[in-house]
């Protein structure tokens, strides 16, 4: 309990992400500073989801943007169906499909007591405001979060694989995109933040 108190104050008393750090794919300590002037896309992914062919898009917009500043950063994590088994490197292997060359970490928590600390910001800093009406599966989400947690809606949560938060060349969270959001939006938004 002490532990979680401490983590949620730490994530509460930053002004940015770069005060955190993450495990990168090779069990390395990343500073998040080291990404200070660039824009950032944060999302948590997973190889067997409804939404993984998002990798190619992602790929897409990390390669559009890439030279001007802009990097993704990809925390996989299996609280979702666990729909991101195995190791970091059978992640990794998997993610050669896709030709993903953007920055892989280890896999993370996002939610509950064991979350990573850099998650418990960025759901303090951008709050869930609902999932895209246009999307088909929008009402396939909401009706089964509907059902294990009737209030969903109401927490900050990550509700489901891919979310994605955009962090400005500053480190402040500007923006949070839930999987049902287009790469269009996403990739507008990401636009308007680079040089």
């Amino acid at each position: 309990m002490a532990l979680c108190c401490a983590t949620m104050m730490a994530a509460h008393a930053q002004k940015d992400i770069y005060g955190f750090t993450a495990k990168d794919a090779n069990g390395e300590t990343v500073s998040m500073e080291q990404y200070k002037g660039k824009v950032i896309l944060i999302v948590n992914t997973a190889t067997e989801c409804g939404f993984t062919p998002q990798y190619t898009e992602l790929e897409a917009l990390y390669e559009k943007f890439a030279d001007r500043g802009f990097v993704i950063l990809d925390f996989p994590c299996n609280q979702f169906g666990e729909q991101a088994p195995g190791t970091i490197e059978e992640i990794q292997q998997f993610c050669t499909q896709f030709n993903v060359q953007f920055l892989q970490f280890d896999k993370i928590e996002v939610n509950g007591k064991n979350a990573h600390p850099l998650y418990t910001y960025l759901k303090k800093k951008q709050k869930f405001r609902g999932f895209d009406k246009d999307h088909k599966l929008s009402p396939l989400l909401d009706n089964m979060l509907s059902r294990q947690y009737p209030n969903y809606e109401k927490t900050p949560d990550i509700k489901w694989n891919f979310t994605k938060f955009l962090v400005d060349r500053n480190g402040k969270v500007v923006a949070r995109f839930e999987p049902t959001a287009s790469m269009e939006r996403v990739a507008a938004a990401v636009e308007k933040l680079l040089p």
